[in-house]
């Protein structure tokens, strides 16, 4: 990691975007670093542009800064006067988002901004994913840096990246700078919960070989959108329909109703979310076969919406005849080890934790399906509290992959974050905010992952909670982050960073 002693340009490229749209919320500080992020391209692997940003703050401010060549960056700041002898803190977010758009969106996320708007209570962005998560982490703790009138102990900053892929920045991250042992992770999604716990996880990647053979008929569309989605460690226990895998059901009980063969299939975006769309091109050899198939989507989106009618309202299965015409289809032996691997392998929730109720233990999320010239790919997100129910759950994968002719790659794989019985940083945290609310906050440990895992792996020690405000639908276009709640935490961090130990 390069220590750099010169600002480095700030790299926002809001274009046309208009800023101040945020101007008039409480608190300013953190919503004007949160508009100023929202105007930097930062999805995950094109974060170069907000950690120069963050670079450039720490130059213009004086303050100790590193960045390496995964783009992380580490900002110091000293104790001030009458702090000195206190434990310093480390404040820690990821500096990249999930990007997912609507359909008529124009923005390009490699060069665009977002653009943020005040809805009623809330903030969100106009077409787009917010990056509420992790963004407001990084602009309450450029918000805590700026402020001279905060009573601070040394302050340590780490903002990572590639967090949404499999972590790869905090896996690369080097610590050696770092004196604290208490870290406040500002990850999280839900007011008033703090989290102590996470699961460990990895990122599986399968490629099966594809055979094709050239046919003619009438080419048609299959398409399933309108779920709900969500994130496939928060929200994988809530019931709702993941459309790879419904999709993939469907174009195999179809093949018992009506001859035709399969020219593609491709659904989701990001392997740790829960998709909400899949299309499959299919080929028929004759009108009768049609519809037919005409006849069982019909029964079958009727089926369908009758049982996610309480999870994805908006479901609909689209059956659209485009004409005649000839394409590469699946031979019947790759549609066979196809629909072996897509409806075979497990899906979603496997086990539940027996020690806190509740609590998801192990799940795996088929997040992403795609066809190429001559192979099928799938992208799975594997996470478990259990280390070794981890490593099981990844062999009987892999094993089932190499049986059906393909092979299977793991990245991205981090540790669980284990919950500590004794942990006087949460008991201050606890104290903190029982006096500031009057209420008690939760407690927990999520199925979801948290990058508290791998620090704790390199930081001897660490007592660590995570935290932050109100968000709904994350990792959605239905993203929106609670205004009073933002400003209610930010009161909350700044006791935080406050207290005596």
């Amino acid at each position: 990691m390069v220590y750099v002693t010169a600002p480095a340009e700030a790299a926002a490229q809001t274009g046309d975007r208009k800023m101040g749209r945020l101007s008039d919320l409480e608190p300013k500080a953190v919503w004007k670093y949160f508009e100023e992020i929202c105007g930097i391209p930062h999805g995950s692997g094109n974060e170069k542009a907000i950690s120069d940003y963050c670079v450039a703050f720490a130059g213009e401010r004086g303050l100790k800064v590193w960045q390496d060549e995964a783009w992380n960056v580490v900002i110091v700041k000293e104790a001030v006067s009458g702090y000195e002898d206190q434990e310093p803190l480390i404040l820690q977010g990821h500096l990249d988002m999930v990007c997912e758009k609507k359909p008529d969106c124009e923005i390009d996320f490699e060069k665009d901004g977002l653009c943020p708007v005040v809805d009623g209570g809330f903030v969100c962005a106009e077409g787009t994913t917010l990056g509420g998560d992790d963004g407001i982490a990084v602009a309450y703790a450029l918000a805590a840096l700026a402020d001279e009138e905060l009573r601070h102990p040394r302050l340590e900053v780490i903002f990572t990246t590639s967090e949404e892929v499999g972590m790869d920045g905090a896996a690369a991250l080097d610590v050696s700078m770092l004196r604290g042992h208490t870290l406040l992770n500002m990850d999280s999604e839900e007011e008033g919960i703090l989290l102590a716990g996470c699961a460990g996880g990895c990122s599986a990647g399968i490629h099966l070989p594809l055979e094709r053979e050239k046919r003619s008929g009438i080419h048609a569309v299959l398409t399933l959108q309108g779920l709900t989605g969500g994130h496939s460690g928060a929200e994988i226990h809530k019931g709702r329909g993941n459309a790879n895998r419904l999709l993939s059901a469907l174009l195999e009980e179809l093949r018992e109703q009506a001859e035709y063969r399969l020219i593609s299939v491709e659904g989701g975006q990001k392997d740790n979310a829960i998709p909400r769309s899949c299309r499959a091109e299919l080929m028929f050899d004759d009108k009768a076969s049609w519809q037919k198939a005409e006849v069982y989507c019909r029964e079958a989106e009727e089926r369908l919406r009758k049982t996610y009618a309480g999870t994805d309202r908006e479901l609909r299965l689209i059956f659209v005849k485009e004409g005649k015409k000839e394409a590469e289809t699946f031979t019947e032996a790759s549609f066979a080890h196809a629909m072996a691997l897509l409806n075979r392998l497990p899906n979603g929730v496997l086990q539940m934790s027996g020690d806190i109720e509740g609590l998801v233990q192990t799940s795996l999320n088929l997040g992403i399906v795609r066809t190429e010239e001559q192979e099928l790919v799938l992208r799975y997100s594997i996470r478990s509290s259990v280390s070794a129910e981890k490593e099981a759950l990844v062999e009987q994968i892999r094993q089932s992959v190499r049986q059906e002719g393909g092979i299977m790659k793991t990245n991205g794989d981090y540790p669980a974050w284990e919950y500590r019985k004794d942990s006087p940083f949460r008991d201050d945290c606890v104290r903190i905010y029982r006096e500031l609310f009057g209420t008690e906050p939760k407690v927990e440990a999520i199925h979801a992952g948290l990058e508290c895992g791998l620090l704790a792996s390199k930081i001897p020690d660490l007592d660590a909670i995570s935290m932050g405000p109100q968000m709904y639908g994350i990792h959605t276009t239905e993203e929106k982050l609670c205004i009073a709640s933002v400003e209610r935490m930010w009161r909350y961090i700044r006791k935080i960073i406050e207290r005596r130990s």
